[in-house]
């Protein structure tokens, strides 16, 4: 199967540990991460995504939002230029250790962050990131 995410979901998987908007959000999150972390082919896609999924109905939720789809383009091209890749709608990608240390990389040294500006989850991110992945959910294994 292929996992569909939107491009900023590319940064929060690098940082996520678990904590989210409700107990079905991250049991989701948990799954993708693990499917992931298996080798498991990713396509971008434009709007909600396989993350969304379990908060998309929840009114007032921001899925649709101008300021996340700024969000989203932003992260197409900072993973984009790191990893030397299409990262926009459309773009299939796998990860493998090598890609996922990249991104932790510059995410630490907040070289890719510019489309994390505003979110609510970072500071979360950033204590994360500054002490090195702690408990963090996505592993590769290929």
């Amino acid at each position: 199967m292929t996992i569909r995410l939107r491009p900023h979901h590319l940064l929060c998987m690098l940082t996520y540990v678990g904590k989210g908007y409700t107990d079905a959000f991250c049991t989701n999150f948990d799954a993708i991460t693990s499917r992931l972390g298996d080798g498991e082919e990713i396509l971008v896609v434009a709007g909600p995504d396989d993350v969304c999924a379990p908060v998309e109905t929840l009114e007032g939720h921001h899925c649709h939002e101008a300021s996340i789809v700024a969000r989203d383009a932003e992260a197409a091209a900072s993973v984009a230029d790191l990893l030397g890749i299409r990262a926009s709608e459309g773009a299939r990608l796998t990860l493998d250790a090598a890609r996922l240390a990249a991104l932790r990389t510059a995410f630490q040294a907040r070289t890719i962050r510019t489309a994390c500006a505003d979110c609510e989850w970072s500071a979360l991110c950033d204590g994360i990131a500054d002490a090195g992945y702690p408990g963090i959910r996505l592993t590769a294994s290929v």
